[in-house]
């Protein structure tokens, strides 16, 4: 399958691969790890090559079972305050990986920030550089040094996407130490929401890197209480602007005003200081969706923008929901020109000609009591027309769409990491992710016939969908030990995440894709997962028998992949 894949790229892009691959063959290969062997030096990315973004877990050896206090920030349980409003649970795990995870069954919020490495391997998977992100393991990097780290075991992090131009790589991430906890569900700065049970505070941040490895971070305090997804940097000339996606909240009461306006669409402006000198203010937001624009009834406020996915094509902004219990799961766009997407028009195709937003959503009211009633008005975002409606609570035909990808404007790729659902015994435990079970989880290729988009089919051979897998050195058997599931440990493949693409000159598109995985683990989203290809006929209508995923490259022990994208200064085919 490999070889078909190469036979397909064909053009610039096979031109550039043919002469990495020669260089390759002159030299050993070692899989991507923390320092591994590199063709070049380790702040260069060539165009033509892929990105991948990855976590490697650090023990920092600051949780002690029975010992440590979880949340941070939390109050002890003291006989003079027998009931306090953040009470204190007891670690049962300590820090070692993965059973550290097992301390989510005590902290719901829990969490600890990790490295992250932007590993750079030609479309083959042959590895050639890894460039680690600066953090406050390194030597060098003191409070006051430009810094980012991801949460491990988030699984929703560390999209990768390239700039407008093609010349600028983005992500999300915090401003953080290394192996702090509960970071993801920790309020930023300046929009706390006092219900919120982890104390501490945390900026999050963007991150932007340049062809020659150059980083440049934007503080922000969107996504209090939660975590950003994905940013992508408008710079065409006049923008110079930054969308974002992730969520908000983790209060247990009525989220202030502040925190449903941090959550969601948002748009900043780069900054051009080191971290140390920025002064964000309150979160912008570009877009708003409310259930209410279809008919339904209005739901917990601020939870229908829980977006994932983010992709510009043809002057559009898009977003994916795929996760909550709240709003519609499904593919959005932002409508810039208040004629499609209104208050009480849920559905819609995009204007043609239509220009990208480059400032925030102007809200008609900034009344804390009106926004916590109604949410972000008006609403300028909707459904793309033949999409899912259904209310993500809906018992059954629920889809969950993560990274999107336009072929054409009339192909759209949808991953879907599945509902992540597993049996109720250890007998059963991986048939709810197979896809028998789980039908929407793989790619899915819509076809937009003039009127509305269609799924035309979901690609999932070759994904072994609820097949578990081994890792060396990564536990086997049952997770029953201390805080444990009771079950497997090996994680199998449910679905998709992240995905980027490229269409050659034939009319075959190949398709990267970051794997989303269930286990027996304490948090599934520490699973060891892997990085897929496909290549799949544009201009297919059918389910293709022939087609099927290859797998690229697989995490090792301790490590996790979340986004993959093309190097910057890659053009578009």
């Amino acid at each position: 399958m490999i070889l078909n894949v190469q036979r397909r790229l064909g053009g610039r892009l096979a031109a550039w691969m043919l002469l990495a691959a020669a260089l390759i063959a002159a030299t050993p290969v070692a899989r991507a790890q923390e320092n591994p062997i590199s063709l070049f030096p380790g702040n260069l990315f060539i165009p033509g090559n892929l990105v991948v973004s990855r976590s490697v877990y650090t023990d920092g050896n600051n949780i002690t079972a029975g010992v440590t206090n979880l949340p941070p920030g939390c109050t002890p349980v003291t006989a003079e305050n027998p009931t306090p409003a953040d009470p204190c649970a007891l670690a049962v795990t300590s820090s070692a990986y993965p059973y550290v995870f097992n301390n989510d069954t005590v902290d719901g919020s829990f969490g600890v920030t990790s490295k992250i490495y932007l590993d750079q391997i030609t479309v083959f998977g042959f590895p050639l550089t890894s460039l680690e992100v600066p953090n406050s393991s390194q030597p060098s990097v003191t409070a006051t040094s430009d810094q980012a780290v991801t949460s491990f075991s988030s699984k929703s992090e560390l999209a990768l996407n390239l700039s407008l131009d093609d010349q600028t790589l983005t992500f999300m991430a915090y401003h953080a130490p290394v192996s702090a906890i509960d970071v993801s569900n920790s309020n930023t700065p300046a929009e706390v929401d006092p219900t919120n049970p982890v104390g501490p505070a945390y900026y999050r941040s963007v991150a932007q890197i340049k062809t020659l490895g150059s980083f440049g971070f934007t503080l922000t305090n969107a996504f209090s209480g939660d975590n950003g997804r994905a940013a992508l940097l408008n710079d065409q000339p006049g923008a110079g602007v930054v969308y974002m996606a992730g969520n908000a909240g983790n209060g247990t009461g009525k989220q202030p005003a502040g925190i449903i306006l941090s959550t969601g669409a948002q748009i900043l402006t780069p900054a051009n200081e080191p971290e140390a000198e920025q002064t964000p203010g309150a979160p912008t937001a570009v877009g708003s969706f409310n259930v209410t624009q279809l008919g339904d009834k209005i739901d917990k406020v601020g939870k229908d923008t829980n977006f994932r996915g983010i992709t510009v094509f043809n002057n559009v902004l898009y977003y994916t929901k795929g996760s909550g219990g709240n709003g519609v799961n499904t593919v959005y766009f932002v409508d810039t020109t208040g004629t499609v997407c209104t208050n009480t028009t849920g559905v819609g195709l995009p204007v043609a000609g239509a220009a990208l937003p480059t400032s925030p959503l102007v809200l008609s009211s900034t009344d804390p009591a009106t926004i916590q009633a109604n949410g972000l008005q008006p609403d300028n975002m909707c459904i793309l027309n033949g999409f899912p409606t259904l209310l993500a609570k809906s018992t059954s035909g629920v889809s969950f769409p993560f990274g999107i990808w336009f072929a054409s404007p009339t192909v759209l790729y949808v991953a879907d990491e599945g509902n992540g659902n597993t049996g109720t015994t250890v007998a059963d435990f991986y048939t709810a992710a197979t896809a028998a079970q789980n039908p929407t989880a793989g790619l899915q290729k819509w076809i937009f016939n003039g009127t509305e988009w269609q799924l035309a089919y979901t690609l999932t051979n070759g994904l072994n969908l609820g097949v578990p897998y081994i890792v060396p050195g990564y536990p086997t058997g049952l997770n029953d030990g201390p805080g444990g599931t009771g079950f497997p440990w090996a994680p199998a493949t449910a679905g998709l995440r992240n995905i980027t693409g490229t269409v050659d000159f034939n009319g075959t598109a190949t398709i990267f894709a970051i794997t989303s995985t269930i286990s027996g683990s304490g948090d599934q989203g520490a699973d060891p997962n892997r990085l897929v290809a496909i290549t799949d006929q544009v201009s297919a209508t059918t389910l293709p028998a022939q087609e099927g995923f290859i797998t690229l490259k697989t995490a090792g022990n301790g490590e996790v992949l979340r986004g993959v994208a093309f190097t910057p200064g890659t053009p578009k085919f």
